[in-house]
């Protein structure tokens, strides 16, 4: 069933996304801050756009986010041109960024008092994922409001998950990160290791990657980063502002996670290496890096 939505922000991965709600059927007006890219987008999907958040969202059923952080999203919900401004009752709106749970609750809150459900729902799978229609959704809100968009947000994922109440989504992606950072340190170690063992990194990746070393990192970065090549996916920027919103809820939650909080600080050394629009998978281009010095 074709459904009038709106979609704020047109990043990496709100672009592709929206794309995939106008290539369903559905009739997409969006908004981001730049105004050329919002009217790039709609001239490609013979879509609409709108130069402010409350006109997009305007009668609309469904109203989705994906912006930058807790900041951004509040600067597109709030005011006299938020969304919350333009929504009806009755209608949904949902945030794909990754932010803070608390910022989920209180936005959920407002929301509320309009009568407007929401539901957090970060996602996990990249550019790539945003591109390729198979990004895996995680959920926090009421089941019957998630009944009514998981169907919508098929048209750009393989998997949605409701887990839990309002910011449970976010609590997830915390997760998520947090095994990344542990994954990503683990292969960036072991092909710096091998390396200097004066082993073929090609290889041992052939090798190691059959049995339980194996994993979506190693299968999707290995190559690129034994070129030394890190423009090819989320960048490092982006990964602190995650990490730094998991170790803020550990901090609350009461949660030991001593392996994110070290490579929190190792992904800061990659910043100060110039590396911030790196991929996450730059880690080995600082033991490189610290290996060169010596």
């Amino acid at each position: 069933m074709s459904m009038k939505v709106a979609f704020i922000g047109l990043g990496v991965m709100g672009y592709p996304m929206a794309g995939h709600l106008a290539r369903a059927g559905h009739q997409v007006c969006v908004y981001n801050r730049t105004v050329e890219k919002a009217q790039k987008w709609a001239s490609e999907h013979q879509s609409g756009y709108a130069n402010t958040p409350v006109e997009a969202a305007k009668d609309a059923d469904i109203v989705f986010m994906c912006v930058g952080n807790d900041d951004d999203l509040r600067s597109v919900v709030y005011g006299e041109t938020g969304v919350l401004a333009g929504m009806q009752e009755g209608a949904i709106l949902v945030d794909h960024t990754t932010t803070s749970a608390k910022v989920a609750i209180e936005v959920a809150n407002h929301a509320a008092k309009k009568n407007i459900a929401f539901l957090d729902a970060p996602v996990s799978g990249g550019q790539a994922g945003a591109e390729n229609g198979v990004l895996t959704v995680m959920v926090g809100g009421e089941q019957s409001d998630f009944e009514r968009v998981k169907d919508i947000m098929a048209a750009y994922s393989k998997f949605s998950q409701l887990l839990g109440k309002v910011g449970s989504g976010q609590t997830c992606k915390m997760v998520n990160q947090i095994c990344i950072a542990g994954v990503v340190q683990g292969l960036a170690e072991g092909l710096h290791f091998a390396k200097q063992a004066g082993l073929d990194g090609e290889k041992v990746i052939e090798t190691i990657s059959k049995g339980a070393a194996g994993s979506w990192q190693m299968e999707n970065r290995y190559k690129t980063m034994l070129a030394g090549e890190y423009e090819f996916g989320f960048a490092v920027d982006w990964m602190r502002k995650d990490l730094g919103i998991a170790l803020d809820e550990a901090r609350n939650n009461g949660a030991s996670i001593p392996l994110t909080a070290m490579v929190d600080q190792y992904y800061a050394d990659v910043q100060a290496l110039g590396g911030g629009r790196f991929d996450t998978s730059s880690l080995l281009a600082r033991l490189d890096a610290i290996h060169d010095k010596k």
